[in-house]
């Protein structure tokens, strides 16, 4: 699958990863050109397409190599990845300084969590434990925790607000990290490929709605939660990307049958796209237009990555389900 170099794997020479880091590089370049040309042709319709595409570049750099880098330098970024989704969040919550004990429980998650995911290299059963530990023990310490020190008021939305930023900050995003510690054996693409592709496809998920929207979007899908998102968009970006998970799925993921693969395929865009609306949804009712200016052209860490909050967790369930015997 790849170079050894003591406990680091390099991917560089799996084929699966090199062809996939090689369309990137494609479709950045064509990005690139695209923000180069469009705003020229149609001005002020693409004006955010430079900062974007600039920023695009960063993130590939930064993911791509942690990826060739090995499963922990992986886990590491994500969880970094985690802790800036969750400041995102909690920063626009609104949560009191009364309430910075349970706030403090929140960001522990994160050591937590990712130390599950390094736990995993040593004991067979921290995935069982993975799985339930924020879902079920997360929300029980942030209720009991709430409740000890006294904080009635206002108890219910701030357990909510506080284990719902832990659920989509921390643990969903770290089923990204998780997916590193497949086996090779049960992945002939390596663990390596199987997260490439779960990141790619949501982001060329994302990628897609917006340039089918751009080019030919007019009927509003979500009002009120999205103006800017339409049918077209929706539709155009679902088919795209439904299209070439089928396509390219076999090559990252040859264990799955082809209606596995029209599963996922059809699956994995819609998840996205509800992921993106939801967070959507939360930026209305506390009235932002982005969690934070972190990322130029795109926003924040959770606007990048809303759809990826969704779709983590949902890739990974459907491959443990379909092919994947060690989860």
């Amino acid at each position: 699958m790849g170079i050894t170099l003591g406990d680091t794997s390099i991917y560089i020479v799996n084929p699966a990863l090199t062809f996939g880091f090689a369309a990137v590089l494609v479709l950045l370049v064509l990005g690139t050109i695209a923000a180069f040309v469009l705003p020229a042709l149609q001005p002020g319709k693409w004006a955010d397409l430079g900062p974007r595409m600039r920023s695009w570049w960063a993130i590939v750099l930064l993911v791509g190599g942690a990826l060739v880098a090995g499963w922990q330098a992986f886990a590491v970024l994500f969880a970094l990845v985690s802790f800036l989704a969750l400041k995102e969040f909690l920063t626009l919550a609104p949560t009191r300084k009364e309430d910075r004990l349970i706030v403090l429980l929140a960001y522990l998650s994160v050591l937590v969590n990712y130390g599950l995911i390094f736990a995993d290299s040593l004991f067979d059963d921290s995935y069982q434990i993975y799985l339930v530990f924020i879902p079920v023990y997360g929300f029980l310490i942030a209720a009991a925790m709430m409740a000890w020190i006294g904080r009635t008021d206002g108890y219910l939305p701030t357990v909510g607000i506080i284990h719902w930023a832990m659920v989509i900050c921390v643990y969903n995003l770290g089923y990204v990290a998780l997916l590193m510690r497949v086996p090779d054996d049960e992945a002939p693409s390596g663990a390596a490929g199987l997260v490439f592709f779960l990141i790619f496809i949501t982001q060329l998920n994302d990628v897609a709605q917006y340039c089918w929207g751009k080019a030919f979007g007019k009927t509003k899908i979500t009002p009120k939660v999205s103006p800017n998102k339409t049918w077209e968009g929706a539709i155009g970006g679902w088919a795209t990307t439904a299209a070439v998970f089928y396509f390219l799925g076999p090559y990252f993921l040859p264990h799955l049958t082809p209606a596995q693969a029209i599963i996922m395929g059809v699956v994995i865009p819609i998840a996205g796209f509800f992921g993106d609306i939801t967070m959507s949804a939360i930026k209305r009712d506390l009235g932002v237009k982005d969690t934070s200016h972190l990322i130029p052209g795109h926003g924040g860490v959770l606007d990048r990555l809303d759809s990826l909050t969704f779709t983590a967790p949902i890739y990974f369930h459907l491959l443990a389900y379909f092919v994947i015997e060690r989860f």
